[in-house]
């Protein structure tokens, strides 16, 4: 493991308008050019290649995907052309041209083992329990597969200041404004995962992408909860009294089954860039602190 002997130059950024591609914008070095999917389908293996070619990068980061969880079930082949196909192109673009990729996927690719306690490591077998998590698995092997300068980096509920607006996937935001709008609130309390900060997954991958540790790496802010406990630690660190109630997967009856247990180790990354993510509830807190900055 080492660093190149030359700094990355030119990044293209795939995603570059979404909660991780903003924050990645800010700590990256060299120079990005932002490709939102105005600029590149990245279903189209024509329109990867026309984007791609006129950006001079050295390494592509993608961030882009199909996350609607639930509506991957009715709409699972429009899941796999994002999430499996795009990811094909672009690596076959990097291999071919001699180009580092670096592919966002998640901890969605893990949930079929039901008794799980541990957190999961890189070498243990993935097993999905729903079609986003297939799709995304598949674009995984894609990249692992087709493109030798490949970082693959699961990571696990993404929350940033680019996703306050409604329908971003922000479960801070989510919360806070539901929080307002109701007066009791019921979360589900038997997920265990790792909220993560895309602030400080961002300073995680423009380390990363430094090194030519080339592999599968875990990446989410330390230690474990549940989205209840989440819950009560956003309105604990916002001193704000709301009632909430602990409910189960199957009381909220959510069109797609999500991973009962899909905590990540994330050991090898802070191997690789000499430090850990912080703590999630440390994460959290200086979300809350910069919110309105």
């Amino acid at each position: 493991i080492k660093n190149f002997p030359w700094k990355v130059s030119q990044i293209a950024l795939i995603g570059a308008d979404g909660q991780l591609g903003t924050d990645l914008q800010a700590v990256l070095t060299g120079d990005v050019v932002a490709l939102t999917h105005r600029d590149i389908e990245v279903t189209d293996e024509d329109s990867v290649a026309n984007a791609l070619s006129t950006t001079g990068c050295d390494v592509v980061i993608n961030t882009s995907a199909y996350n609607q969880v639930d509506r991957a079930e009715v709409s699972k082949n429009d899941a796999i052309d994002v999430n499996g196909g795009g990811p094909l192109h672009l690596a076959s673009y990097c291999r071919s041209h001699s180009l580092t990729l670096l592919h966002v996927s998640t901890d969605y690719v893990f949930g079929s083992d039901e008794s799980r306690g541990e957190p999961y490591c890189e070498t243990d077998a993935a097993g999905p329990v729903s079609a986003y998590g297939m799709s995304k698995l598949v674009g995984e092997q894609a990249v692992l597969h087709n493109c030798k300068r490949h970082f693959v980096v699961r990571t696990c509920g993404l929350y940033g200041h680019a996703g306050r607006n409604p329908g971003r996937g922000n479960f801070v935001e989510t919360m806070l404004r539901l929080g307002i709008e109701r007066d009791e609130l019921a979360i589900v309390n038997d997920q265990h995962c790792t909220p993560t900060s895309t602030h400080d997954l961002a300073a995680a991958i423009a380390a990363l992408i430094e090194t030519d540790a080339y592999g599968l790496y875990h990446a989410t802010n330390e230690g474990a909860t549940t989205w209840f406990e989440f819950a009560e630690e956003i309105f604990r660190q916002t001193g704000r009294d709301i009632a909430l109630r602990p409910i189960s997967s199957e009381e909220f009856g959510a069109k797609a089954e999500r991973p009962r247990y899909s905590v990540l180790n994330c050991d090898k990354l802070a191997a690789v860039i000499g430090r850990s993510m912080p703590p999630w509830r440390d994460a959290l807190a200086h979300y809350l602190e910069t919110r309105n900055v």
